[in-house]
């Protein structure tokens, strides 16, 4: 870039910043968090920071089951934009990206511009980027070539949703980043829906990780995509929630330190019973369907004898299935 369209650029920074622009733009306002908050002259060429191999071990440990969790959906996410032109990171809450997908072909332009594993991107070193905006506003968008803070960042287009953990915390951050001139504004939005979609299973995979023994429940929201996700125990109650159900429903930390039904919850309480001889009754149910009709096999996985179900099933008024 020549030094009259980078002054051009930092001009219009200026201009927007010394506006009440700010007010009104979530871009302005990030351009005035990268001027004012972090000190950064939007002129400055220094390349990002980048962790030595010791620390950006230690990043990827701190992040390890989500790496686990993400390797899939990284994969097809890649399968999806790598054909083009683009790179795939996944970033730590620091901005550091500890994962990466990318083309050998590639490899030296993406590493040259900084789009690699440790480097650092947040908005604190690199002011207004998607990897770092996206950690400070914790929303999915897109930061396209001058949007860019630093001059030397306005050759890329950098689209990015949040990743947030079984706890509901912000934890990573997607993105999908191009330095292609050609980027048509649709192409961007298909990228952006990739993007997202893919935050989402990786949300998903994670919380199904983090409770293995849990059964996983659709919560009923009017969005099914949004991934909001219950994990319930073998007593039905609500041990865990993704941030989207959280939100959904008003799940808050302190409901979960104590028990939750899951039917009181998942708006099922009516046509729950809590009588315990209907609890029971289900239970022989169960049991005995598990067991295709065996009442010997029923009876031993209840832990009772072969008279006492059978006492059971007559006084429940349960047939066996043929």
């Amino acid at each position: 870039m020549d030094r009259h369209t980078a002054t051009l650029h930092a001009d219009r920074i200026q201009a927007s910043i010394a506006s009440d622009a700010a007010a009104k733009s979530a871009l302005v306002a990030s351009w005035r968090r990268s001027a004012s908050l972090h000190r950064l002259d939007p002129a400055g060429q220094k390349l990002p920071r980048r962790l030595t191999e010791i620390e950006l071990s230690m990043a990827r440990q701190r992040v390890e089951p989500l790496l686990a969790a993400a390797r899939s959906s990284l994969d097809r996410l890649y399968l999806a934009v790598g054909g083009v032109g683009c790179c795939v990171l996944l970033a730590d809450a620091d901005g550091v990206p500890v994962d990466r997908r990318g083309a050998p072909v590639d490899d030296e332009t993406f590493h040259s511009w900084g789009l690699w594993t440790g480097s650092v991107w947040s908005e604190h070193s690199e002011g207004t980027n998607g990897i770092g905006t996206c950690l400070v506003e914790q929303r999915a968008l897109t930061i396209h070539r001058d949007q860019h803070f630093f001059t030397r960042n306005t050759l890329l287009s950098c689209t990015t949703a949040p990743v947030y953990d079984h706890l509901g915390n912000l934890v990573a951050a997607l993105d999908v980043s191009s330095c292609r001139a050609d980027l048509t504004e649709g192409f961007v939005n298909l990228i952006a829906m990739a993007v997202s979609e893919a935050a989402r299973r990786i949300e998903a995979d994670n919380f199904r990780m983090a409770f293995p023994k849990a059964r996983i429940l659709l919560a009923p929201v009017a969005d099914k995509s949004t991934g909001a996700l219950v994990a319930v125990d073998a007593d039905d109650l609500v041990v865990g929630a993704t941030r989207a159900a959280r939100l959904a429903l008003g799940i808050t930390q302190d409901c979960l330190a104590r028990p939750l039904p899951a039917a009181d919850l998942l708006g099922d309480a009516p046509a729950v019973s809590e009588d315990l001889t209907e609890a029971e009754r289900s239970v022989v149910q169960r049991a005995l369907a598990r067991s295709q009709g065996n009442v010997s096999a029923a009876a031993q996985n209840l832990g009772i004898s072969r008279a006492t179900l059978h006492r059971k099933l007559a006084r429940f008024g349960i047939r066996r299935p043929h």
